[in-house]
């Protein structure tokens, strides 16, 4: 009976990714909480389904976690202090806590992003993300760039995709008072 009720329980979490910075990454293990709220997330949504047209959960789920890495960049953007490497914490939320703008549907700048109202605590986190080492200068580039190519500029463009090059490293959540020293 207990194992038919926890298989309801893990069917009704969604899966949802956590743009932030190693500053509010170390304010998060500090609180016990990602907040605050409201909290802009990513996750596999309609639209981001219909967009990337695939019916295979780990492609979408990659595409969601590209999405929030593009939002810590914009995150690193304006924040200058934070340490120049992305971070996306995957958390698993009760089905109906993040909910996506139905009026940005199809907005491709919008595509598999969720809000959710109420403060989520760490220990709900089922890893965290990272970039390596190594590629601190080049988002540290793409950062100061994002203004430029949001202006329409290529070469600043060419920039900011190559962040994309880097690819985030997986940690598990026990190893986060090691990622914020």
């Amino acid at each position: 009976m207990l194992g038919a009720y926890w298989s309801l329980m893990k069917a009704a979490d969604m899966r949802v990714y956590v743009p932030l910075t190693l500053s509010a990454l170390a304010e998060a293990h500090k609180e016990g909480q990602l907040g605050p709220t409201p909290l802009t997330a990513y996750a596999v949504t309609p639209a981001l389904r219909e967009w990337y047209v695939s019916d295979d959960i780990e492609e979408l789920e990659y595409a969601a976690l590209s999405r929030a890495a593009q939002a810590s960049l914009r995150l690193l953007a304006v924040d200058p202090q934070a340490p120049r490497r992305r971070v996306v914490v995957a958390v698993d939320v009760p089905d109906g806590q993040a909910v996506a703008d139905p009026d940005r549907g199809l907005d491709q700048s919008a595509l598999g992003e969720v809000r959710i109202k109420a403060a989520v605590p760490l220990a709900k986190a089922a890893a965290v993300h990272l970039d390596a080492d190594d590629a601190e200068r080049d988002i540290a580039a793409a950062a100061d760039a994002l203004g430029a190519a949001d202006l329409g500029d290529d070469d600043a463009q060419f920039t900011v995709d190559g962040a994309e090059d880097h690819e985030l490293l997986w940690y598990a959540t026990q190893e986060i008072p090691n990622l914020i020293e």
